[in-house]
């Protein structure tokens, strides 16, 4: 009769040993080794005197490490060969002149070619600080909430829709639920239609101000104002937002007092981080202050930058606070530009300040900002500083429902918005009408 084998105890420290079909008898698994302790050669490299690990050391080519040494190719064999080196054939010149394959000229042989960097802001520029950064790039003190001269645009009933509330609704359902097949739309279809709904609703009042009808949108301009910031060399340029443009500007929104009280606000700085650590740096560029229009336009002074963010793709997307600098620097690039063809390029304390508005929104979420240049010496971060007034995160809704939610074979939760807010509209409205309206308590310039 066989004897009886049974299954051998692993050792202390040991693991049993797991296949598809449970345990595997008689077999063990050593437990796995924690981390190498840290010697001095795992953390600041071989010790003095010791030589090079030898994927540390120099790789240079073999024909510089023996000279006189030809390279074997496989040119001559009219095919590819794995084990010789790949041939090296001088360039073909066609003879003539091709743009779409022309390598174009280096940098340093272009006509515009600079040795001193410039930092540049375009439309696709993320602040790592957000407005923090932004405020420091243009001088600006940061005031919270929308001024005085708006809120009373907003309390007065009188600059309010005719059911006002069911219309907002209605342009939110449009561009998420009835312009689309789809069952869920994406931000790139519903985001502009949105903003286009709104702006619509808006110039409905026309009848009541008369004013507002001498405007006009500008989409694809582009944009370039330079300043100097200490010791750099800045430009914000290129294509932005929708632009608004009137023919008469916007009044200052904060007093003569109010301005001048900004020489003794500190810039706030994010020591050790670069404030233009997020620029682009090039040295082929031109300084020029542009507004992106013709002299002689009829509507030649900026009023409300619109911004839509509606990249579907999170990663490209701009967060709240990066839309809120971008809006920023692009309303100072604006008012700066407006600001050096009036009054020259000299920096200086603008008699008449440039007020510029600004609305950002992904298609849920508002950003408001009104931006008031007062002066264009930007140089130092001493005397005037620039004025902004940001109310940021402003939800029009909370969320809307595509389909109905049944429990029971009862229709508990309809489709449609839910958590609507009507102040939000309200303050888009009073960013429009905001230079249409004769408020009673304007403040006057000396």
């Amino acid at each position: 009769m066989a004897a009886l084998r049974w299954p051998v105890r692993p050792a202390a420290g040991a693991l049993r040993a797991w296949g598809p079909r449970g345990p595997h008898r008689g077999k063990t698994v050593q437990a796995a080794r924690g981390p190498l302790p840290r010697t001095p050669w795992t953390t600041r490299g071989p010790p003095p005197g010791a030589p090079l690990p030898r994927s540390w050391q120099d790789k240079r080519p073999v024909q510089e490490q023996i000279p006189g040494l030809e390279q074997v190719t496989y040119a001559g064999k009219q095919h590819f060969v794995p084990w010789l080196a790949r041939p090296r054939h001088p360039r073909w010149e066609r003879g003539w002149h091709d743009p779409r394959h022309s390598p174009g000229p280096r940098c340093e042989e272009m006509p515009l070619y600079k040795e001193r960097v410039c930092y540049v802001c375009h439309q696709r520029a993320k602040m790592l600080e957000g407005v923090r950064q932004a405020l420091w790039l243009t001088k600006t003190k940061l005031m919270e909430g929308l001024p005085p001269k708006v809120l009373n645009i907003i309390d007065e009933p009188a600059n309010q829709l005719e059911n006002q509330d069911e219309r907002v609704q209605n342009a939110v359902s449009h561009a998420r639920v009835w312009n689309t097949t789809e069952l869920i739309p994406k931000r790139e279809s519903y985001c502009s239609v949105l903003l286009e709904d709104l702006l619509h609703l808006c110039r409905t009042m026309a009848s009541k101000y008369p004013s507002l009808s001498k405007r006009m949108l500008a989409r694809d301009y582009k944009v370039a104002a330079t300043w100097e910031r200490e010791s750099s060399l800045l430009q914000v340029r290129g294509m932005n937002g929708i632009l608004l443009n009137a023919i008469n500007p916007l009044l200052p929104v904060a007093s003569r007092d109010e301005i001048l009280a900004t020489e003794n606000h500190t810039l706030e700085t994010f020591h050790p981080i670069s404030p233009t650590i997020d620029l682009q740096e090039v040295n082929v560029y031109e300084e020029r202050n542009d507004t992106g229009f013709r002299e002689g336009y009829p509507y030649p002074h900026p009023h409300t930058l619109y911004f839509v963010e509606s990249a579907n793709i999170r990663p490209v997307r701009f967060r709240p606070e990066q839309l809120r600098a971008k809006m920023l620097m692009f309303a100072f690039g604006n008012a700066l530009a407006k600001a050096k063809m009036l009054y020259g390029d000299d920096p200086k304390v603008l008699e008449h300040p440039v007020v510029v508005q600004s609305i950002g929104t992904e298609g849920r979420i508002f950003q408001f900002m009104v931006f008031q240049l007062n002066t264009t010496d930007l140089a130092s971060s001493d005397g005037v500083k620039n004025l902004v007034w940001i109310d940021s995160d402003q939800y029009m809704y909370d969320y809307i429902r595509y389909l109905p939610g049944i429990r029971k074979k009862v229709v508990k939760f309809p489709t449609g918005i839910y958590g609507y807010r009507p102040d939000t509209f309200k303050k888009f409205l009073a960013l429009y009408l905001h230079g249409a309206v004769q408020d009673s308590t304007q403040t006057k310039i000396l």
